[in-house]
């Protein structure tokens, strides 16, 4: 089995952290994308496939505003953390 990231190659444990820091900020994007592709079929399998039905309304409503809150905070975590690695590295 080949690893993506050849460890061997590594000159110090500074080496080690850039390449981690990489994949993270390659998978922090499609993080963001799974998460809103959720809300969003929430709020339509809610608001649009089953518009009559009262719970399933107030359901999406509080997927909505879930996903809403979630997508803030890991927005916010990510600018810290993008400012933490501006200031380290």
């Amino acid at each position: 089995m080949k690893l993506p990231v050849n460890i061997m190659n590594m000159n110090s444990f500074s080496d080690l952290v850039v390449k981690f820091i990489e994949i993270i900020s390659m998978l922090v994007p499609i993080v963001f994308a799974l998460t809103f592709l959720v809300i969003v079929w929430g709020v339509i399998k809610a608001w649009i496939i089953n518009a009559g039905d009262e719970n399933s309304v107030a359901e999406g409503k509080n997927i909505a505003i879930v996903g809403t809150i979630g997508l803030v905070f890991m927005f916010g975590i990510w600018g810290i953390l993008a400012i933490l690695k501006a200031s380290i590295f």
